[in-house]
């Protein structure tokens, strides 16, 4: 009900932006065609009551509660000018103001969008077991710890629990990051809205629904998204300190005004110059014209920025900080090497693609997209069972045949030939997972299966240390040894790997990373949500990123592409540059304004054009970002 009201009032804000913005463009239209004056005139009325009525309303409403913000400032400035015939400049204001409430509004609501979707993963109902041995469903807010609970191939699990019957191999990479799915037997751990694999398993809940893996991972992200509010605390602060400087100053004036001498008529138009001239439409201008124009240039180069916060944050950030799996690599896995004892790595590949042939698991999968590649197209194994944790046994040939660990070899009775011995302990150090291939005689050989670091993150790592970042830093929940070996490839220094995190673990690194400047962190999964969330910005891979993760963050990329990272990285230094460029105009030109109307009599034509061609540069100095920024080759 909530999320229905908030996307209502997003919904009627955005309108009356829209209407506000109609009435803005037909006033000026009007006013430089041969129509009835009351036209225009209309068309601005139009506009004062859709963009000031609600700005008004809110004003008032902290006037009663003792408070002055900067909705009172934009009202009276706006009905200043029209008091003076300038109801064009106080349209203008109105419609930016309205603007940049509806965009608040929007990212206001990502949160809870974030933590629906986390919600989302986890099943409503679970098949919890009878005394009697029969199953009935029930909802997972149901489940106690010491229930039991049946799982089938390809369902989500409901809960945290153990494994006391069965074995599968569970996909937990929404809570581990683990690039391949684990094998699971009795015994084993496993946590909720993983996905189980081949095999039905019967699991012991160990924590209720309220205190599982996910449940935490939503209180993580809540909380991290409500860290972010000191800084909005000190804006509306500004905002407060400004309204009141320039409506005391402006009575200040009057008062001295007429003071002087001066008749009413001559101290009114006085000070509404002094309300125009003061009025930050060139400073209001001067952030939208920039960071909307970078955000229509980024949206074109494939990168979606939520909102100017995270467009100016992300320029800012002196570390990037990545999660492994499906970010710097593929996410999923392939063969790296082979390597038969003979020689013959086709017969190899062969023997164990055929072990391999009805296996639904990731690295089956992957031996089985190699063999095809290099065109090997063995039969398919007979009788072929499963070892819970090890691998598999079949028959080929009329001979027995295996494909698995080193404990399967061993099992077996063998012990690795000295000609893999080598190979095998150079791989392990590469954080490979190791295929072992062989029958009841002799070890056959050795695949190397691995995650692959994506074809563009050595080049966009590189261009982005160019571009200014200061360090790089890796958060993954695999193990240290895989995790090492792709930040070696990719360019990551060793002492800024934190191997086999849990989710609330990388959000324990990003704090400590904060405290030496600002942190973009990088990720796709559901476990990087609560990081995503607590880093000063965070950025989504896309495509093939979990909705958890590109609700959450920043910044989504709309392909896997890192060079994308790379050339938005850019835009926002340039977009921090040009905003510095009109703030620093902007002000100096109001301040120029100010002192002319208090001390040289400026006329109120003369203001309008100073503050409309304050207006135009700094809108023309913005519309630059537009030119799209690419990544270095």
């Amino acid at each position: 009900m909530d999320h229905d009201v908030d996307l209502k009032a997003l919904r009627r804000d955005a309108a009356l932006t829209a209407v506000t913005g109609s009435g803005l463009l037909l006033g000026v239209a009007a006013s430089v065609l041969d129509v009835p004056p009351w036209v225009p005139s209309l068309a601005y009325l139009v506009a004062y009551l859709a963009g000031g009525v609600p700005t008004g309303v809110t004003a008032l409403r902290s006037l009663r509660r003792g408070r002055l913000d900067i909705d009172l400032l934009m009202v009276t400035a706006a009905l200043a000018a029209a008091a003076v015939g300038e109801a064009r400049d106080g349209a203008i204001l109105l419609f930016l103001f309205s603007l940049a409430g509806t965009l608040e509004d929007y990212a206001m609501g990502r949160t809870k969008r974030a933590v629906d979707a986390l919600l989302q993963l986890r099943p409503d109902v679970a098949a919890r077991r009878r005394p009697d041995g029969t199953s009935e469903q029930v909802p997972v807010e149901a489940l106690q710890p010491g229930d039991v609970v049946l799982v089938k191939p390809g369902e989500r699990l409901p809960a945290d629990g153990r494994v006391v019957e069965g074995s599968s191999a569970v996909d937990q990479a929404t809570i581990t990051c683990e690039s391949v799915p684990v094998d699971k037997a009795v015994g084993d751990e496993v946590f909720a809205a993983t996905v189980n694999g081949h095999g039905a398993i019967a699991v012991e809940v160990t924590r209720a629904a309220s205190a599982s893996t996910v449940a935490r991972m939503i209180d993580l992200v809540t909380e991290a998204r409500a860290q972010r509010s000191p800084s909005q605390r000190i804006g509306e602060g500004f905002g407060r300190r400004y309204t009141l400087v320039v409506m005391v100053g402006s009575l200040v004036a009057l008062l001295t005004f007429l003071g002087l001498g001066r008749d009413w008529s001559s101290a009114l138009y006085t000070t509404a110059t002094l309300l125009v001239a003061a009025s930050p439409c060139a400073v209001v201008i001067s952030v939208p014209a920039a960071v909307l124009s970078a955000l229509a240039a980024a949206a074109r180069g494939g990168v979606l920025f939520k909102g100017g916060a995270a467009l100016e944050t992300l320029g800012r950030s002196t570390t990037l900080a990545f999660d492994k799996t499906g970010t710097l690599t593929q996410g999923s896995p392939a063969v790296t090497k082979v390597v038969a004892v003979d020689g013959d790595d086709a017969g190899l590949l062969s023997l164990a693609a055929a072990i391999e042939a009805r296996s639904e698991h990731p690295i089956a999968r992957a031996v089985l997209h190699e063999a095809e590649r290099r065109g090997v197209r063995p039969e398919a194994a007979l009788d072929t069972t499963a070892v819970p944790g090890q691998g598999l046994r079949a028959r080929l040939n009329g001979r027995a045949a295996w494909a698995g660990t080193l404990r399967l070899m061993e099992a077996h009775g063998l012990a690795l030939p000295p000609a893999l011995e080598a190979s095998v302990a150079e791989l392990q150090a590469c954080g490979a997972t190791l295929m072992l291939v062989g029958d009841d005689q002799r070890v056959h050989g050795v695949i190397a299966v691995a995650d692959q670091v994506r074809p563009s993150a050595v080049t966009a790592l590189a261009g982005l240390r160019a571009a200014g970042v200061q360090r790089f830093a890796m958060l993954t929940g695999d193990h240290e040894g895989v995790a090492r070996a792709i930040a070696s490839e990719v360019g990551i220094p060793e002492a800024h790997v934190h191997a086999g995190l849990l989710p609330e673990e990388k959000l324990e690194v990003v704090e400590r990373l904060t405290r030496n400047g600002r942190v973009a962190y990088v990720g796709d999964g559901v476990n990087d949500a609560a990081a995503l969330a607590r880093a000063d910005v965070g950025i989504a891979m896309g495509a093939a990123g979990s909705d958890v993760a590109i609700e959450t963050a920043d910044v989504a990329l709309l392909a896997d592409d890192l060079g994308r990272l790379e050339a938005a990285y850019r835009l926002s230094r340039r977009a921090n540059t040009v905003v510095r460029q009109n703030l620093t105009f902007a002000l100096g030109m109001m301040a120029v304004l100010v002192a002319f109307t208090l001390f040289g009599d400026l006329p109120l034509p003369l203001a309008v054009v100073g503050h409309e061609g304050g207006t135009l540069v700094v809108v023309a100095n913005g519309l630059r970002l537009l030119a799209p920024v690419r990544a270095s080759a």
